[in-house]
């Protein structure tokens, strides 16, 4: 069979043919076989007729979509919604985070009874601690009549998700296995003392030498006593440089760093000593790039250390950057143009990019939590990208050893083979109960709730399940909170709203912060507080930065000459539940960072006024804006609604409203 001009593998062919038989299909395929053709023909064959619905699992994914789904359809067929950006959103091929349809779901919106498919890319990412449950969520809401696409790499409980949607959504659910990639990847390490080999001759080295034989009994025996002695003999060796491995690779390559700064630094060393491209590749770099820029965006420091190093045929790649400056880096890669790019995860997330070689830094990440060696589906995931279909007879993939001891057996079993299943993250949160309160009645609830991944996993394994537990105890915080009373109650309480029977029914309070997916209970209780007609905007506006701000470790940001505001702010939080709630160093941060882009500043002056990089400036504002929107849809007052929007035409300006 053929498609898009491209002969079709049997696995696509399965699942094309699960399709046009109307059923839902779970296809599990390694990284680089081609699972998006797969999309692109239900995207094909069901528009534009019905609703087709793409959800990704980042923003930028999204983005990336949006414009490649605009040039293979046309604009006015396809459709863009991230919350912060609605675009042509009646398209019968919406783009979207799957955040934005697991909303949809619990609002009851009118296009849910016309969308046909939904294509979730990455389904895999309902392991995701984080986020997960929103995976879970889209799943479970989901009308019975909606189908389902799900995307993912090889996962070894495939069989069960699929026999876990096909139990909830009472309809046909097809799986599809490939794990033969058309490309073989080949696995090597990087080593100062044997150069590229592979993890068995390191190992066999070790062994050779007598005192590293002794160290490695020794350390399988955990005598500590003895280790600090003997570790810094073994550990010797010269720690190995990005450098040495460039040299060696074919290109294009992808360098993998787990620090945005390490991508900027190692590819200006780099571009110091080596240049990968012909005059005329150089001359057409530089003629794009210059086509690209503004003034505001070329004076940036970021820009101008980009532009000295792209001539050279060197990139980097990080979501700290300019989107501007990520369009630029990722069309040059895609033209061929960049032959080593330094790169964070995340271009290793759906970007369709692949190179010749991939190379790791190293193998260690921080998840948020804590510092941890990866594991096989995130080794799989980036190492995926290498191998070019149709010219390369194989990809190379190279990890840097820095510590010779250190775990080289996990490396060997996660790069053998990606045998991690789809676990349930699933977690209740106050925007769900309140939803199902105020839109099911009270068997519906329960049906849903145990509609879970991990109820049905645990079920099947005689195991116990709380959830029946946790959701009761979470309607007890939500009725001592004013937001949910008990339906025979409604006679002597006024102000409540039901929709359907039920013992619990949402009050105002209740019925505002179900539309609101993140800090709902503290943007409720601001909202209903009686000083809020007395707040200024701007310091409305500072406050709910604070709210949303999410600090990192070394964040900094200019204080001075706040002090008169950050008191009159808490002032009016005085002898309310906010006082404790609000994170006051947050509101001390935000006074004249926020001030100074709702009066005008250009966002060169605006960067003066903290440490984070251009891109995370852009999101915070992005992310400020969508909960702005957020409030404008939770509340009936014409006059607050009115006020939000101001707000949000205050900070939705010049590079904030670029974000595409």
């Amino acid at each position: 069979m053929e498609f898009k001009g491209l002969t079709l593998d049997k696995f696509q062919e399965d699942a094309i043919a699960a399709v046009d038989r109307g059923h839902s299909v779970v296809v599990s395929a390694s990284t680089g076989t081609g699972k998006t053709l797969i999309a692109e023909y239900i995207i094909s064959k069901h528009t534009p007729e019905d609703v087709v619905i793409y959800t990704a699992p980042i923003k930028a994914l999204s983005n990336q979509k949006f414009r490649d789904f605009c040039e293979d359809y046309g604009k006015e067929h396809v459709g863009l919604l991230t919350g912060d950006h609605s675009i042509n959103n009646q398209a019968p091929l919406l783009v979207m985070t799957t955040e934005i349809y697991r909303n949809m779901l619990l609002t009851n919106d009118p296009l849910v009874d016309k969308i046909k498919y939904v294509i979730f890319d990455e389904v895999h990412y309902i392991n995701d601690i984080q986020r997960g449950t929103v995976w879970e969520e889209s799943i479970i809401f989901s009308p019975e009549h909606i189908r389902f696409l799900a995307l993912s790499a090889t996962i070894p409980n495939y069989r069960e998700f699929a026999a876990w949607i096909q139990d909830i959504k009472h309809h046909e659910v097809e799986t599809v296995f490939y794990g033969h990639r058309p490309v073989p990847l080949r696995h090597e390490v990087y080593d100062t003392k044997l150069g590229l080999t592979t993890i068995e001759k390191i190992q066999a080295d070790m062994l050779q030498d007598e005192a590293a034989f002794e160290m490695l009994e020794m350390h399988k025996k955990k005598k500590s006593h003895h280790k600090t002695k003997k570790k810094s003999h073994l550990h010797n060796l010269k720690q190995p440089h990005h450098l040495d491995v460039v040299k060696l690779v074919k290109t294009p390559a992808l360098y993998f760093c787990f620090s945005r700064q390490k991508t900027q630094d190692f590819a200006v060393e780099l571009a110091r000593k080596k240049d990968f491209s012909s005059t005329q590749e150089a001359q057409e770099i530089t003629e794009y790039v210059r086509s690209q820029m503004t003034p505001e965006i070329s004076s940036m420091e970021n820009t101008r250390m980009l532009r000295s190093v792209l001539p050279k045929g060197i990139g980097f790649h990080h979501s700290g950057m300019l989107p501007q400056l990520k369009h630029i880096v990722e069309h040059l890669f895609g033209k061929g143009l960049i032959k080593i790019l330094y790169t964070t995860e995340t271009f290793s997330v759906g970007i369709n990019m692949p190179a010749k070689t991939v190379i790791f830094n190293g193998l260690d990440k921080y998840d948020g939590v804590s510092l941890r060696m990866l594991n096989a589906k995130e080794y799989f995931q980036i190492a995926g990208r290498a191998g070019r279909r149709g010219l390369d007879k194989e990809g190379q993939v190279i990890a840097m050893i820095h510590r010779r001891f250190a775990n080289l057996e996990k490396l060997r079993k996660i790069s053998t083979i990606d045998d991690e299943p789809i676990i349930s993250q699933f977690t209740l949160s106050m925007n769900t109960v309140l939803n199902l309160i105020g839109n099911y009645d009270d068997s519906t609830q329960e049906k849903i709730l145990k509609s879970s991944f991990d109820y049905y996993t645990r079920t099947k394994q005689n195991k116990k399940v709380h959830i029946m537990a946790s959701y009761t105890n979470r309607i007890k915080t939500l009725k001592k909170l004013k937001y949910v009373i008990d339906s025979e109650s409604l006679d002597q309480t006024g102000g409540a709203y039901v929709e359907h029977e039920g013992v619990h029914t949402l009050t105002d309070k209740g019925r505002f912060a179900s539309k609101l997916y993140a800090n709902e209970i503290t943007l409720t209780e601001l909202f209903h507080l009686p000083f809020l007609e007395k707040i200024s905007d701007l310091d409305l506006l500072t406050v709910l930065a604070a709210i949303v701000y999410e600090p990192r470790r070394l964040d900094y940001f200019m204080i001075k000459g706040s002090e008169k505001t950050y008191h009159r702010i808490l002032k009016r939080l005085d002898n309310t539940r906010l006082s404790a709630d609000i994170n006051r160093i947050n509101l001390k941060r935000m006074i004249n960072f926020v001030k100074a882009w709702a009066t005008g500043a250009k966002f060169t002056v605006l960067m003066s006024y903290c440490n984070l990089a251009e891109g995370d400036i852009i999101r915070f504002f992005r992310r400020l804006i969508d909960t702005l929107n957020q409030l404008q849809h939770a509340t009936e007052d014409k006059m607050l609604r009115e006020r939000l929007e101001k707000l949000s035409e205050l900070i939705d300006r010049d590079l904030v409203s670029a974000d595409l």
